[in-house]
């Protein structure tokens, strides 16, 4: 995971640094980075809290935000379904887009179930420490960092080089080509909900190509 640890530095740093933009004390903004443990959601909460918005409005909305890891969560439920409730729970916690990426390959190209539930935990922490560390740079490197350097553009990099091994049949590419055109086509949706909506679509549209594939067959 140490890849995708590097990769979130400049998301890190940016997350922090729109903490201390909003005013949030240093313990604030750790502990958002500790709890939420979601960029997106962070700069939104620090952009909301901000612009003065009530503390319902702002834990809507980065529910709203966070909506997508349901569909990670139906994913990889069958393969922690042996696992005690205790411990199926820390990993719920633990799971981000990357740590998704690399557990999921792993469970499912793998026969040793318990030896994937460790690889997953194991990347998920590293990430989270990663985190923390980084945001609490940004915090002290503030406004320091000028805006001219777009760190915030690593991010979708970063996406893109964990979804690219995913690609390598015909549904996963009608999937992702599915999402694409419809997180775009609805980008005028409130509340980002466009992202929520075209991961839906992708998958139906997946499922339907793994149908037909399997009908062919």
């Amino acid at each position: 995971m140490l890849p995708a640890a590097l990769a979130l530095i400049p998301f890190g740093l940016v997350c922090g640094v729109a903490a201390e933009a909003a005013g949030a004390s240093l313990l604030a903004a750790i502990g958002l980075s500790a709890v939420v443990f979601s960029g997106a959601a962070q700069i939104l909460a620090a952009q909301l809290y901000a612009a003065g918005a009530p503390v319902a409005v702002i834990v809507l909305a980065c529910l709203v935000i966070g909506l997508r890891l349901v569909m990670y969560s139906a994913a990889i439920a069958p393969h922690l379904a042996p696992l005690p409730a205790r411990w199926r729970r820390v990993f719920a916690f633990v799971l981000t887009d990357q740590a998704f990426a690399a557990a999921i390959r792993r469970f499912e190209h793998g026969d040793d179930k318990a030896a994937a539930a460790s690889h997953f935990f194991g990347g998920g922490a590293m990430l989270w420490i990663a985190w923390q560390v980084t945001n609490a740079a940004g915090y002290f490197a503030g406004n320091v960092i000028p805006a001219a350097w777009s760190l915030e553009f690593a991010v979708p990099l970063c996406f893109l080089a964990l979804l690219a091994p995913l690609l390598r049949d015909a549904p996963s590419l009608a999937a992702a080509a599915a999402a694409a055109v419809g997180v775009v086509a609805l980008d005028a949706l409130p509340m980002r909900l466009n992202l929520v909506t075209a991961g839906l679509i992708g998958i139906a549209v997946g499922t339907l190509a793994e149908i037909a594939r399997e009908r062919r067959r």
